[in-house]
């Protein structure tokens, strides 16, 4: 794949680092598996050995990784979320590495979703933003928010309270 003009990628020992505008990620990987060069603005991966169905799964899924880390470097990734409630006003505040979600169905304690990686977190009334430059910080903080909201040992048709995907 074709890496953009103002990314550097260095390979060194099992680990790639991809740097950019926005940042630098880091992604390890078995080097005894599989081998990754960069020639002429080209990012290549090889399977070492034979090549069989897991060894292919396996450099497809580092090809995607790659591809990701490529992005991230020039933008941000992006998940909006969205806060739904029908029984008690829920207020939504981020303090440090997490999230506040405030009277849930009248708890009184709050539910805390931990805020992963570099991901960046902004509360506009009834609107979540995760934004970040690793795309799996960014999506397992906003599976952390929605998962935080799960109602358990209640009727989930006439509960629908929480906070979704939009």
């Amino acid at each position: 794949m074709k890496i953009p003009e103002g990314i550097a990628v260095e390979i060194a020992d099992g680990v790639i680092r991809v740097s950019g505008k926005r940042g630098t990620l880091e992604r390890s990987f078995d080097a005894r598996k599989i081998t990754i060069k960069v020639e002429n603005g080209e990012l290549t991966l090889k399977i070492v050995g034979k090549k069989n169905r897991r060894s292919f799964a396996l450099e497809k899924t580092l090809e995607a990784h790659a591809r990701n880390m490529l992005k991230g470097a020039q933008g941000d990734f992006e998940k909006k979320l969205q806060v739904v409630f029908a029984h008690f006003p829920i207020s939504i505040e981020q303090k440090g590495k997490d999230v506040l979600i405030k009277n849930f169905l009248g708890e009184k304690t709050p539910r805390v979703a931990k805020v992963q990686g570099n991901a960046k977190v902004k509360v506009n009334g009834q609107d979540i933003v995760v934004s970040g430059n690793d795309r799996e910080d960014v999506g397992q903080t906003a599976s952390n928010i929605v998962r935080a909201t799960r109602i358990l040992k209640r009727d989930n048709r006439v509960f629908q309270d929480g906070v979704y995907y939009v």
